[in-house]
């Protein structure tokens, strides 16, 4: 805030300064000893209201624009942790449930059935324990990449803590025997996905998965009983 009234200060006296510059470059003797209708108007200016009136443009320019940039730039970042895990930028738990609550909403006003899909990492343990926790985050990271990529745009991954992930996808079916079967063929997608081997410090990381499906359509479910 000191840093503000400090720009506002300077801009006001720049301002005042420009002014006083343009009265002492007029002749003091104009139309005998009386003050010229230009020198009256400067004087007029140097009132501390139309300074700031007249400086308003700088000040939004210099001051207020930049502070309101910075803000948002905050709230948006704060925004950003609040509901992203940092280490693989997927959603974090907070932001699954809420995509969860949307996507049950959904079902339950279009009548179509959609899926949480919920995964743990097998073998994860014995690779941070032997290999170090820099290892089991590259591995955690790689994982989340892939996960994303094999998904739909509208479908939404996240990492619920340690090596726990899930995913909720949106319209399957509105028959519950083939929206099923799509979430299990999602699954599936996603097991060999994961399987595959991670490249990390010249050494090849692998891991498997086991997962739980459920599926989303009841009218009265909630987040929790999901």
């Amino acid at each position: 805030m000191g840093a503000i009234v400090f720009r506002i200060a300077i801009i006001i006296g720049l301002t005042e300064l420009v002014i006083m510059l343009a009265l002492s470059a007029i002749p003091h003797r104009m139309h005998g000893e009386t003050m010229s209708g230009l020198q009256a108007a400067l004087v007029s200016l140097l009132n501390p209201f139309l300074l700031i009136l007249i400086a308003s443009p700088i000040i939004y320019a210099w001051v207020v624009k930049p502070y309101v940039v910075e803000r948002d730039a905050a709230q948006a970042e704060i925004t950003h942790l609040a509901h992203v895990d940092p280490l693989t930028q997927l959603a974090n738990r907070r932001l699954v449930d809420q995509h969860l609550q949307v996507a049950l909403a959904q079902c339950t006003r279009h009548g179509h059935r959609g899926a949480l899909i919920v995964l743990d990492l097998n073998g994860f343990k014995p690779i941070n324990d032997q290999h170090g926790h820099d290892a089991g985050d590259a591995l955690l990271a790689a994982v989340g990449t892939r996960l994303r990529t094999c998904l739909r745009t509208e479908d939404v991954v996240g990492r619920l803590g340690g090596d726990e992930f899930a995913v909720v996808v949106g319209h399957l079916d509105a028959d519950p025997d083939q929206a099923i079967a799509k979430a299990r063929c999602i699954a599936e997608k996603l097991i060999r996905e994961i399987s595959l081997p991670v490249e990390y410090g010249g050494r090849s990381l692998q891991v498997g998965a086991s997962l739980g499906i459920a599926l989303l359509e009841a009218v009265d479910t909630g987040v929790e009983a999901v």
